[in-house]
């Protein structure tokens, strides 16, 4: 479970955004499809100093998004234009490419610098991504209390990613005392974001009985629902735990799934 928590940690999407109406209109464009407009909006609002014009096009660049070629170098110039105006995502994403080496040379050092300034003006993905940096020992001395800190504190404000993350370090007592209940608390609240392996985590919880009562019907629905998403080994532990349900408890499992993805985990049969 703690190799799940660290891998995940960097799994990291670039979510886009706008709050002056100029801005907006790009990223109207932009989720239309239309991605010659956006660029078109925001690039002349990047060169008089929008800080979100400037961070939406070096994610343009950073991922490669329609007629916009991939190119690491633009990215790095439009995020450090943000960032510098203390644009906390601009900060992060500067952090992801020096952490990955994309397009300059891998530097740890830079990397955690420019997470800790982000997560410092609250932001919840560069905590996570710092505290995967201490989860590791990656160009900082292994703190797992360290790590368990900053996990909490994006886990508070909603991040899935880092809910996950404290699940699984309480449940391997890494940074804090083993607790399996508080490791259910925080992967069920994952798992309600829909996070496929939080939700295998709650099969595997209901089907050995930790942190939870027993119970192999609900194990088989969250391992269902997990599955459902592409958690392969959730898709494993289901035919193996099939093997020892009756039909009628499948069916039931089954159903209840069906509900709870319905009620977008507002009845999960509990």
């Amino acid at each position: 479970m703690k190799n799940l928590a660290i891998a995940l940690a960097f799994l990291m999407t670039f979510s886009l955004g706008g709050c002056a109406p100029n801005v907006n209109k790009g990223l109207a464009a932009f989720e239309a499809g239309d991605t010659a407009t956006a660029f078109e909006v925001w690039e002349p609002l990047a060169e008089q100093g929008d800080a979100l014009a400037q961070y939406n096009l070096g994610v343009m660049y950073q991922e490669g998004h329609g007629f916009v070629p991939r190119n690491y170098f633009e990215a790095m110039q439009l995020y450090q234009l943000a960032a510098k105006q203390g644009y906390a995502l601009a900060q992060n994403n500067l952090g992801i490419m020096y952490d990955k080496g994309q397009g300059v040379p891998q530097d740890y050092h830079k990397a955690k610098g420019w997470y800790r300034s982000a997560a410092e003006r609250g932001l919840a993905l560069a905590q996570l991504n710092l505290g995967g940096m201490y989860a590791e020992g990656r160009g900082v001395p292994q703190d797992y209390a360290k790590a368990m800190k900053l996990f909490r504190q994006a886990a508070e404000q909603g991040l899935a990613l880092a809910q996950l993350g404290v699940g699984v370090m309480y449940a391997e007592g890494t940074g804090v005392t083993q607790d399996y209940a508080e490791a259910i608390k925080w992967a069920r609240l994952a798992a309600e974001q829909g996070l496929a392996p939080a939700q295998g985590i709650l099969g595997a919880a209901y089907d050995y009985g930790e942190g939870v009562p027993q119970d192999k019907v609900l194990a088989h629905m969250w391992y269902n629902i997990g599955a459902s998403k592409g958690h392969k080994e959730s898709g494993t532990k289901r035919k193996k735990l099939a093997k020892k349900m009756t039909s009628a408890d499948i069916s039931k499992a089954e159903l209840m799934a069906r509900e709870c993805m319905s009620s977008n985990y507002k009845k999960c049969g509990e």
